[in-house]
């Protein structure tokens, strides 16, 4: 197949027989626009644009057309909304209704319009008996007649953009506290303005030229309901050079208007990407609707931020997530866990996010179960930190103090304090967009930090930090942490976050607490293969035999202190006392195996050495061994090695 020649951008040529065709469809479009320039008298041009009916008719016409666009902003803008956020019942046959005038005949539009509110219509007659409204033969017909046509735009350009939002920004500001009405004029329609822009552009462009539903409706009265498009279809009969005058006047309109949106009509929203739903970092992924208004209880107030009380916690969870957690003021709980053990569920659950899990909290005494997420005072800061990119690093971090009703003022000098803790103070008059990872991450915690709420949930805060300022915030957090009144949860990956940030570490998987300890007690009896490998442990489920464990992955294990016999449990043995030789050992060890080198990787000062078996005799063994000890065995990939582990090593840890 013969292809045209491409640009030197390194772009595959187009297939001659796609590309034929795509020329033929640029030339049917383009041919009548050049035929109107053509057949323009641009002589008279200046007469016919000026003369009484033209002016006369373009005035109704920007009348029309804005009282129409006003209508739809009015209307459509939560029709878009609910339509993108709301799931209900026949949500399908409501976005068929919205698209339905769209490729409905203008002229079927204006009899179905005429028989809803003409004068004999199903509400017409009633609007013209109690009110005195008449609708037909009207200017309010005429801007009836566009907005039913128009509206269409507006509502699918924002529902789009409103899709590819990621609903995180609206759940991270309403857990600072601020109400779904707040959210929606603060953050989600400065986020999709593109969208909203775009479609209020094509709606008016739209309103402006309509047609076959006002002369169908509305009839054609000069100065009552002739618009400029009726203008065109009268002087076509009398004048067709005026005709075509009026008609490049509504061409370049139409022009300007999609030359100036540039196909914005498709583009996503500030900071958004087009995805279905939050990806939760536990493996669910849900599609949750922004937070409705609502109050709670009659007798249950408000609480108020945190302003020096103590605030213990207590939740029963329910669903996916069945545990019960309790924990008093100023505890730090570390929630760790396999992808899909439901932590990040664990999180939303206590904001009132998902239904996937539902929590029964209780913050300091007061049950906030029914309260809605803006009123429960609970702060979070999500993986992504979901910083509104339209606002500053200041104005994000002051966002949660002036949705709780902190002055202007007051809250921009709490804020600027929060950002030079966490050494961002200089960067307060940026905008995300011009933060990096680490920046950006720092200034989504001081957003956190400076809500003060009762209770606080951070989801992998320094993931995005290099090994150096994380461990400045981590002081830093630490340090607040110690004073903080309410509690704090964090999901770490981070063994060292864990210990160094925790009182207590929740281990999670399948929605279940597999431990809930000290750190101490948990690096040292893990009960869970997962966190046993976190630490940077070997770790071995089995079955307990009458000399030692009988292995999940084959083989058996002795060990100095067995369990009851048939009984469930881990063995768990560090990396340090598993022994390389290159020949089989003889002397003390008990457990001694033969494997394969598969993997080599540098841990701090030693090398950690992955040893496959693949006889179904002993599962893959972590050693770490020191350079020198890996130069003198010429330890390298696939080389042959033989294992060892003494009995005294092996901690045994029933599950």
């Amino acid at each position: 197949m013969k292809r045209i020649r491409g640009r030197a951008s390194g772009r595959p040529p187009a297939p001659l027989a796609l590309a034929v065709p795509a020329l033929a469809a640029v030339a049917f479009l383009l041919l009548p626009l050049v035929a109107i320039l053509v057949r323009t008298p641009w002589s008279e041009l200046t007469d016919h644009l000026t003369s009484p009916g033209t002016t006369e008719a373009l005035t109704l016409s920007l009348i029309v057309s804005f009282w129409a666009l006003g209508i739809s902003l009015v209307l459509g803008v939560p029709l878009a909304w609910v339509l993108a956020r709301v799931p209900f019942p026949g949500k399908a046959f409501v976005r068929s209704l919205v698209l339905l005038p769209m490729v409905l005949p203008p002229t079927v539009g204006g009899v179905a319009l005429l028989l809803a509110f003409g004068r004999r219509g199903l509400i017409g007659s009633w609007l013209e008996e109690t009110f005195g409204i008449t609708l037909p033969f009207h200017t309010s017909g005429a801007v009836l007649a566009a907005t039913f046509v128009a509206m269409p735009f507006l509502v699918i350009s924002l529902e789009g953009a409103l899709g590819g939002l990621r609903p995180r920004y609206e759940e991270t500001a309403a857990s600072l506290g601020a109400s779904p009405v707040r959210v929606f004029f603060s953050v989600t329609l400065p986020m999709v303005a593109p969208g909203l822009v775009a479609g209020a552009a094509l709606t008016w462009a739209r309103a402006l030229g309509e047609f076959g539903a006002t002369i169908t409706f509305a009839g054609n009265l000069p100065g009552v309901t002739q618009t400029l498009p009726l203008e065109v279809f009268l002087l076509l009969q009398d004048e067709p050079e005026a005709a075509t005058s009026v008609s490049l006047l509504l061409l370049a309109i139409a022009m300007v208007v999609l030359i100036a949106l540039r196909g914005r009509w498709s583009s996503t929203p500030v900071g958004g990407t087009p995805v279905p739903g939050p990806t939760a970092t536990d493996g669910a992924t849900e599609q949750p609707p922004l937070p409705t208004a609502g109050p709670g209880p009659a007798a249950e107030p408000t609480p108020a931020p945190d302003s020096g009380g103590q605030w213990a916690l207590h939740a029963e969870f329910s669903g996916f997530t069945r545990l019960t957690l309790d924990a008093e003021p100023g505890t730090t709980i570390a929630v760790v866990g396999p992808n899909g053990a439901g932590k990040t569920t664990l999180l939303r659950a206590l904001l009132g996010f998902t239904p996937r899990a539902h929590a029964q909290l209780t913050l300091g005494g007061t049950d906030v179960t029914g309260l809605p997420p803006h009123r429960r005072t609970v702060a979070w800061v999500p993986q992504d930190g979901a910083l509104f990119p339209h606002m500053t690093a200041l104005a994000n971090t002051a966002y949660g103090l002036r949705a709780r009703g902190t002055s202007r003022t007051g809250a921009r000098r709490i804020a600027q304090h929060w950002l030079d803790r966490l050494q961002v103070g200089h960067l307060a008059h940026r905008k995300p967009a011009q933060l990096s990872g680490g920046q950006a991450g720092r200034v989504a915690l001081a957003r956190a930090l400076a809500a003060r709420p009762r209770l606080l949930l951070l989801d992998e805060p320094l993931a995005a930090l290099d090994q150096t300022t994380r461990a400045h915030v981590r002081h830093t957090l630490r340090s607040h942490l110690e004073g903080f009144g309410g509690v704090c949860l964090i999901v770490t990956h981070d063994p060292v976050e864990a210990v160094s940030l925790a009182d207590r570490v929740l281990v999670l998987d399948g929605g279940r607490a597999l431990q809930d300890a000290p750190p101490s007690e948990v690096t040292r009896h893990p009960r869970s293969p997962w966190v046993a490998r976190m630490l940077g442990r070997n770790a071995w489920p089995g079955i307990a035999t009458a000399h030692g464990l009988r292995l999940s992955d084959g083989g058996t294990l002795v060990v100095a202190e067995p369990l009851p016999e048939g009984s469930e449990c881990l063995a768990v043995i560090a990396p340090e006392a598993v022994s390389v030789h290159r020949e089989r050992p003889t002397g003390s060890p008990r457990n001694v195996w033969p494997g394969t080198v598969r993997e080599i990787t540098a841990s701090g000062s030693r090398l950690r050495v992955l040893i496959t078996s693949g006889q179904g005799q002993a599962p893959d063994v972590v050693a770490e061994i020191t350079p020198a000890a890996a130069a003198e065995l010429s330890i390298a990939d696939g080389v042959r090695v033989w294992t060892s582990v003494k009995a005294t090593e092996v901690t045994v840890v029933p599950l």
